[in-house]
Order: structure tokens, then sequence, then C-alpha cells
């Protein structure tokens, strides 16, 4: 399970009733980033952004009034941020805490997204390197 970061301009993400971020806001702020791409495969607000991340897909995504990710690195947070300061708004998490892109959040990564050691080589037993074999 992943946790989201949301761009609002509510006291809380999950209440922006009068707060909302319409879809067409989003749309023209997506369509001039040279970083943000439209991808309508995955729905008809989801934008890639092509900046540097550890994720080799990092995205966001508007729905109903907010711009969202889930789970993202510390350079997505930077975007979010920028983007929020665009908007008028803020960046929030899913417990209401705020973020300000100065926050380390590859800190915050469930082991399961981190990368993964490439595998020990296996140890040469005494035989094998015995026997050349």
């Amino acid at each position: 399970m992943g946790y989201d970061l949301h761009i609002t301009r509510a006291e809380h993400w999950a209440d922006n009733g009068g707060a909302e971020i319409s879809p067409d806001e989003w749309l023209a702020i997506v369509r001039a980033d040279p970083e943000l791409t439209l991808a309508p495969g995955n729905g008809p607000y989801f934008a890639g952004w092509s900046g540097p991340s550890r994720h080799p897909e990092p995205w966001l995504d508007w729905f109903a009034g907010n711009v969202y990710t889930k789970h993202p690195d510390s350079a997505l947070l930077r975007k979010m941020v920028r983007l929020a300061e665009g908007l008028g708004a803020r960046v929030q998490g899913d417990d209401g805490e705020l973020y300000t892109g100065g926050e380390p959040l590859d800190d915050y990564l469930d082991a399961a997204d981190a990368v993964p050691s490439p595998p020990a080589s296996p140890p040469t037993s005494w035989w094998s390197r015995l026997t050349g074999r």
C-alpha cells in the first residue's frame, strides 16, 4: 500500500468543497509544462513527469479537485511544490501533514519500493576451487 501526496487548496485535501482545483486548470498546467505529458490511456487527467526520479514512470493525476500521486520520491515532491505554488495551493499528505519540498521523502519509502541489491555470487566450494570446475 502506498502513501499519497496531494496538491490542494483546501485546509484538508479530503474536504476541499469550495477550494477545488478545476480539471481545466490542471490540464492547462500540464499543457504548459514541457516536463508533463498527458497519458489518456490511464485517465483523462493523468500526466507523466519526465524529470529525474528514482521511479521509472513518475506521474500525477487530477481527481475530485486535487492533484495527487502515490509515494513520490523527493524529486517529484519538489516538482509538486512548484506546481502547487503556480496553482495557489500546497502539498499535503494523506494524514494532513504539509510538505514544502525540503523533506527527504526517500527515507519513507516502503521496503517494496527500494531498489534491490544485485544477487551475490554463490560461494565457490573448496572442491570446485581444487578441481577447477
